[in-house]
């Protein structure tokens, strides 16, 4: 066993509510503050409609997400429902996308069958400093395919000796 001490360890909710700061987003705010950058990146604004279509919820619900991120600072909203980002809101959203492009790349490294999904799951409990570690292993193997195929080839090697029982 490593160097953790039992009382280390914690629920998920207890890791989210231990680290918790004022102002921090959550992940669902993330997924909205994500999309609407990437709107964004497209339109230069981004609309409730729009939110509520991509993300597979009722524009109630978006309304609402849009607002506590306005009163957070990141967004700006008005009545016909035209969504601008703040600079606080363009810096968060750039990084919320690049991580989310980090972790989704990573998992089709290595051969996630279902990425985007997966990226959605577990992108929100990352560090900064993880996501910067994975970048970094993302450009090694992109730097070195030599070494991404004997990865590739040890892995594929590796799950056909589990389906032969070995």
């Amino acid at each position: 066993m490593n160097n953790s001490s039992n009382s280390d360890f914690r629920t998920v909710r207890g890791y989210q509510l231990a680290n918790h700061q004022d102002g921090q987003l959550t992940p669902a705010l993330e997924d909205y503050l994500e999309m609407a950058y990437r709107l964004h990146l497209e339109n230069h604004y981004a609309r409730v409609g729009q939110l509520s279509e991509l993300l597979h919820v009722k524009p109630s619900s978006a309304s609402k997400m849009i607002s506590k991120l306005a009163a957070l600072g990141y967004l700006k909203y008005d009545r016909y429902e035209v969504i601008l980002l703040t600079e606080q809101g363009q810096k968060a959203g750039e990084y919320l996308l690049a991580r989310h492009r980090t972790i989704e790349a990573f998992l089709k490294l290595l051969g996630s069958s279902n990425p985007l999904e997966e990226t959605e799951l577990i992108e929100h409990t990352l560090s900064p400093s993880t996501v910067s570690d994975i970048e970094m292993l993302n450009r090694f193997f992109t730097d070195h395919p030599e070494i991404l195929r004997q990865f590739t080839e040890f892995q594929e090697a590796s799950v056909t000796a589990l389906s032969q029982g070995n």
